[in-house]
């Protein structure tokens, strides 16, 4: 049937009414007006919501669809942005995203600028996903940076930290932040959610544990990354971790309110998954799980990973929690909606461009950052007789071997690559085809011996399973341990819910089977925590380190090996020759010889070491001052030289040491770092800045940080035990 002129007329103009009337309802509510002040618009938001939307989005789903309010959703993102729904088996819903090494592995890099352009690669990528509707998903608030500290090579998560100093890993956390909310004054690309606050170091008995030390310790050491977080990096969202701290549970502990979200400004407090039920079971402080959720509600957590919302409808209908309450919650979490520019018109969002093709993580742009912070992560622990670099030209064979040698394992918090690179592809491609490369895996039928004895040169590639075991999504289950999950077959591997009863390499047998029929033996240890490695370090010529995961992890350990990049990352924690030389693991006192600034003993690699194939002089130490003003700051300088043959990367570093305080301190503490690419016969002097609020210790009896008038030691060096030059300045 042909419609008449004036039908297709009345239809065309019912059509325009039609869409324009959408498009005035999108901006209809003054919740939308970017004019108003956001406390006005979300004052406008609440008063149009029912308790049920209220309560919905005390979950991670933050949108009202019926009000057009997008949500900012969640996804893991400490060293990639992870996809739990596109699981391992349903290929038909994974996204690839950009992987970077393990925090351990991001933090070896000692390059904070790095770190940012790897976070600012997650925050692009979470956008894309939020925004192109080929995926569609929610995701722009990311679980990251994890800001807990390294206090233990056998805590199971210690593969999600950077390190094991707060000064380090707060100004790691400040600069992942940055980079995931990005540069635009008004608006965020993503948002960061720090993890796991506080004092989360021991996966065993974490359901009931509680980790015990004085405020001294709470200021000093434990909250400094997440402090730093908030009031450097601006971020605006934590979650709280399983344990207690001096016995009383984070998830309701009155620090929530009292300082994270009225003194540090935090927006978003998010319970762990599962945690709100283990304050019923099995710390038995509530009946119930209602009752257990209003204690939450009560203690300021606006975002439960947990079973809430009928338990919240019935505190509400009795009385036990008001809507104005629950108004009260969810005033800060749209704070971050607005950040993110989820109510107002997308063309005045720079961020919203950002959406369909192309995808992210195929670009050059992208894959030039994974590039280099794989390559800046490796680690050089030992090269006798400058083993490495391998030359190409004197070469014929080179026999790979080992369980690693492969593949590139991923581990609980790693999404799904574009692609992968591993050591053995990494080799072959490196080596070009004038070299044969034999693999072997293992032991089997004597292939490791045999590939050994035939080739000029045997790299061994060994570590940890990084999911200790290859079924970990369905490993979970209630222990005595409490830590959740099964034992590790290895028992130097560790997860989450799942500490390391040993840190003896069980792989170290491969490489003196190995190193017996080919002295020429190069060890490559790819590990999320450190190993007692002491026969390798006694026997082998030359030993790298790099963290799991990164996507281009073959081909950095294959350029280091070849000498087309010179190593110069950093270790970013302390390396034990034994177990026996750490206090109890639930020993939370760190004076008690843990961590470089109280170990007792020799370690077998100290915190920050790194070689490198060149060697480096340092020489004319200055301060700008030889006194710093209690409320100011001075700028140390040192010269250095690269004295050998190739362009290589030194990391300096700047510890100080009290030595006329009131009170006990560490044996050194890092205050400043800087690397640095310098050519070969090249010196360039290195500046860093020290406040001397930095210096200052927390006076439990005022309840405040002070600066003591005393002489301070200032040590620059390569590493916490290699201080090269030092002086005197005093505070006054």
């Amino acid at each position: 049937m042909r419609l008449s002129t004036e039908v297709r007329m009345s239809i065309a103009v019912v059509l325009s009414f039609l869409v324009a009337t959408a498009a005035a309802q999108q901006t209809a509510y003054p919740f939308n007006d970017p004019a108003l002040t956001a406390e006005k618009r979300i004052d406008d938001l609440l008063s149009r919501m029912t308790v049920d939307e209220k309560i919905d989005c005390l979950g991670t789903q933050t949108g009202v669809p019926r009000l057009g309010v997008k949500s900012f959703g969640s996804s893991e993102g400490i060293h990639g942005v992870v996809q739990r729904g596109g699981d391992r088996g349903d290929p038909a819903r994974i996204i690839p995203t950009t992987q970077f090494p393990q925090p351990p592995g991001m933090g070896e890099s000692w390059d904070p600028e790095l770190v940012r352009q790897a976070a600012g690669v997650e925050g692009y990528e979470a956008r894309f996903i939020t925004q192109t509707e080929k995926y569609h998903r929610q995701i722009l608030m990311l679980w990251g940076p994890q800001s807990d500290l390294a206090r233990d090579p056998r805590w199971g998560r210690s593969e999600e930290v950077y390190g094991e100093d707060p000064f380090f890993n707060g100004t790691m956390a400040v600069s992942f932040i940055k980079g995931l909310q990005g540069d635009d004054p008004k608006y965020w690309q993503a948002a960061a959610l720090l993890k796991h606050f506080l004092a989360n170091s021991n996966e065993m008995y974490r359901t009931s544990s509680s980790s015990d030390f004085d405020q001294r310790l709470f200021w000093e050491y434990y909250s400094v990354p997440f402090r730093m977080g908030f009031q450097e990096g601006n971020a605006k969202g934590v979650m709280a971790s399983y344990n207690a701290w001096n016995g009383t549970p984070m998830a309701i502990n009155p620090i929530l309110k009292s300082l994270v979200q009225k003194q540090w400004g935090v927006d978003v407090l998010s319970s762990d998954g599962g945690a709100v039920k283990l304050l019923v079971d099995p710390r038995k402080l509530f009946p119930n799980q209602k009752e257990a959720v209003v204690a939450c509600l009560k203690a300021g957590i606006n975002q439960f990973l947990d079973s809430y919302k009928d338990e919240t409808r019935a505190a509400i209908k009795d009385g036990s929690v008001t809507e104005a309450e629950i108004d009260a919650l969810l005033r800060p979490k749209f704070r971050i909606t607005i950040r993110l520019g989820l109510l107002d018109p997308p063309e005045i969002v720079r961020y919203s461009k950002i959406k369909d093709v192309p995808e992210p993580w195929n670009s050059e742009g992208v894959r030039a950052v994974s590039r280099k912070m794989a390559l800046e992560s490796v680690v050089l622990l030992k090269n006798t007789d400058s083993f490495l670099p391998l030359n190409k030209n004197s070469l014929k064979s080179i026999a790979v071997i080992g369980p690693l040698a492969d593949s590139v394992h991923w581990d609980w918090y790693g999404g799904f690559p574009p692609y992968t690179v591993t050591p053995l592809a990494g080799i072959k491609e490196e080596a070009g085809s004038n070299i044969k490369v034999t693999y072997a895996a293992d032991e089997t039928n004597n292939a490791a011996v045999n590939a050994a004895r035939s080739s000029d040169v045997a790299v061994v590639v060994v570590g940890n399973d990084p999911t200790c075991g290859p079924n970990m999504a369905h490993d979970w289950h209630a222990t005595p341990d409490g830590g959740g999950t099964l034992p590790c077959t290895v028992p130097s591997d560790g997860r989450e819910g799942r500490d390391r009863e040993s840190i003896t390499l069980a792989q170290e047998q491969l490489i003196k089977q190995v190193y017996a029929v080919n002295p020429k033996t190069v060890a490559i240890l790819i590990s999320s925590f450190p190993f007692a490695i002491n026969w390798s370090q006694a026997n082998v010529p030359a030993i790298l380190h790099m963290a799991h995961s990164s996507q281009d992890e073959g081909m950095a350990l294959a350029k280091v090996l070849f000498g087309d990049y010179n190593p110069g990352g950093h270790l970013v924690t302390t390396w034990p020759k034994s177990i026996e030389q750490l206090p109890p693991m639930m020993d939370y006192n760190i004076r008690h010889g843990r961590t470089y600034m109280y170990f007792k003993g020799e370690p077998l690699y100290p915190f920050g070491f790194g070689l490198s194939y060149s060697t480096f002089r340092y020489t004319n130490l200055k301060t700008s001052s030889a006194q710093i003003e209690k409320d100011g700051s001075i700028t140390v300088s040192v010269d250095v030289t690269n004295t050998g043959k190739q362009v290589g990367d030194e990391v300096i570093q700047l510890y100080v040491k009290h030595l006329h305080s009131n009170v006990e301190r560490p044996n050194k503490e890092l205050k400043g770092f800087k690397r640095v690419t310098i050519k070969p016969n090249e010196t360039k002097t290195v500046e860093i800045d020290l406040k001397a609020s930095a210096l200052a210790f927390w006076d439990e009896k005022r309840g405040d940080f002070q600066v003591e008038s005393e002489p301070v030691s200032l040590m620059v060096g390569s590493s916490s035990s290699d201080i090269k030059l030092s002086t005197t300045v005093h505070i006054r």
